[in-house]
């Protein structure tokens, strides 16, 4: 089904772009990994296990990992409301609505498409908003959702899993081997393996990075639009992100892992040169696209014209 969320096609064209960079990047490093380790069994099963579970059960991990837990309406019905509402204007199937018990305000949307999709926000969230703010959040991750891209950052971020877990495997793998087994042709192996995973997962993650952070704009002006009050937008963007950088860095570590899914980076009061590589925009890039949009749509807008 289309819903009525302005297509992008700059956005589609990145994320195809991306796609494909990656798709060469993998079959280069498949192909370089079955000529070290002389297993293309071995490659393959590694492969498509873990794509498989990131692209099947990505909702479920991110669900336990946040201490996140599917709601009903009675329990939560102005949040059942509010996504109901923007489900209708952007005529596109309601997913499943859960919350987490986290303080820190934030929302996440995941699933492999729009019939098996999760929108989860923060107790945190919730208690920090004002209603019109708040359909803001929600029109933005219901804008991931439509664009398929929560799909698309799966499957591009497995490359980088790949890599890693070959990493762990080879090392762990030689590790236990024994001693006899190290002789120079082995340590020569497990080194050239480490190095192309290496290299993989850096340039995967710098592919990614630059696609997350187009999509984040991307979402942005999608919500802006569906609602027709950027400057809501643009507050609940600006509270939370105020919110979060008063939250010691300690506490954000494990929020930190799911960053490319969140509404708002769990970045910490001093993120440092973490920015320079972050899944999102700076909340100034974000702000002055929000200004923009507020100047095209005018006092006239209409909360719900999405074209």
């Amino acid at each position: 089904m289309q819903s009525r969320f302005r297509s992008d096609r700059r956005l589609t064209v990145r994320m195809g772009v991306t796609l494909f960079l990656l798709g060469l990047l993998y079959v280069a490093f498949v192909a370089a990994l079955i000529v070290l380790l002389k297993s293309w069994v071995l490659v393959v099963v590694i492969a498509a296990g873990a794509l498989a579970a990131q692209y099947w059960f990505s909702d479920r991990i991110a669900l336990f990992a946040m201490h996140g837990r599917v709601v009903e309406r009675e329990e939560y019905p102005e949040l059942h409301a509010v996504v109901d509402r923007l489900c209708a204007i952007a005529d596109m199937p309601k997913p499943v609505v859960a919350v987490s018990s986290m303080d820190m305000p934030n929302a996440f949307a995941t699933g492999r498409n729009p019939d098996n999709a999760v929108v989860c926000v923060t107790t945190g969230l919730l208690r920090r908003l004002e209603p019109a703010e708040l359909e803001g959040v929600l029109a933005h991750e219901l804008s991931h959702v439509a664009h398929k891209d929560v799909a698309v950052i799966t499957v591009a971020s497995f490359l980088g899993v790949i890599a890693g877990l070959v990493v762990r495997f080879a090392f762990y793998s030689e590790l236990l081997g024994g001693r006899g087994r190290r002789d120079q042709n082995t340590l020569a192996v497990l080194a050239m393996v480490m190095g192309v995973s290496a290299a993989v997962y850096a340039i995967s993650f710098l592919l990614i990075r630059a696609l997350s952070r187009y999509r984040e704009l991307a979402a942005d002006r999608a919500a802006a639009l569906l609602t027709g009050r950027p400057s809501s937008l643009a507050s609940a963007l600006t509270k939370v992100t105020g919110d979060i950088a008063r939250i010691p860095s300690e506490d954000l570590r494990t929020a930190q892992a799911f960053n490319a899914f969140y509404f708002t980076p769990a970045l910490g009061s001093d993120p440092g040169i973490a920015r320079l590589f972050s899944t999102h925009p700076s909340l100034e890039q974000r702000l002055e696209q929000l200004g923009r949009i507020s100047a095209e749509l005018g006092e006239a807008a209409t909360p719900g014209k999405a074209g």
